[in-house]
């Protein structure tokens, strides 16, 4: 879809269009008409473009059948009043019914628009640029990660007690046979000493 024109030019054209009718004094009211039918291409504009230019000619007939300057006659005052109803009335639907057209117009263009690519300014309606906001160049911000929970063992059932781990007790070690060697001197030691004792008592 062309984009719509600029507005600058669209009531330039309005206002061009309505002072022709009134400088016409409704004799050139079919012009708004044409061109609003032109610009919309609706039968419903087309039949109004042909009913003010039948207007017209009716109206422009009834008022050149007056034999001088003035109005005198019946027919005379029909045409005029025909022609000033028809230019007031063509001047309030051609400017309402162009301005909805080309509202809708920039609207549909609006919708049908591709989105403007990530960090480069979109296009206005009319060739102008729009500035991309400066958080649109940011890239979104991550939110930190939770800090991991510590791992808790799962609670232990009522009245049970935590048991401690089994040990085996390391096994012994077998005396060392040094001290079965001072045992038996020992006791080699003490019968050496009970019988020098029994040789003393005999003397």
């Amino acid at each position: 879809m062309k984009p719509p024109p600029h507005t600058a030019w669209l009531v330039l054209l309005r206002v061009l269009f309505v002072a022709l009718g009134f400088l016409s004094i409704g004799f050139l009211a079919w012009a708004m008409m044409l061109r609003l039918a032109a610009v919309t291409r609706r039968s419903l504009d087309w039949g109004l473009f042909v009913a003010v230019l039948a207007a017209d000619i009716l109206s422009l007939t009834l008022v050149a059948t007056e034999p001088g300057d003035e109005i005198h006659t019946t027919g005379g005052y029909v045409g005029l009043v025909l022609l000033l109803t028809t230019l007031v009335s063509t001047i309030a639907y051609y400017l309402a019914a162009d301005t909805r057209h080309f509202l809708l117009r920039q609207q549909a263009y609006q919708a049908q628009r591709p989105a403007p690519a990530y960090g480069y300014p979109a296009a206005g309606p009319y060739g102008t640029t729009v500035p991309v906001p400066q958080s649109a160049h940011r890239a979104p911000a991550t939110p930190p990660a939770p800090p991991a929970a510590p791992h808790t063992p799962p609670p232990l059932a009522h009245g049970t007690a935590p048991r401690p781990p089994l040990t085996t007790p390391p096994p012994q070690r077998p005396a060392p046979a040094r001290i079965d060697q001072v045992r038996a001197e020992l006791d080699e030691l003490s019968d050496y000493l009970r019988r020098q004792d029994g040789h003393e008592g005999g003397r």
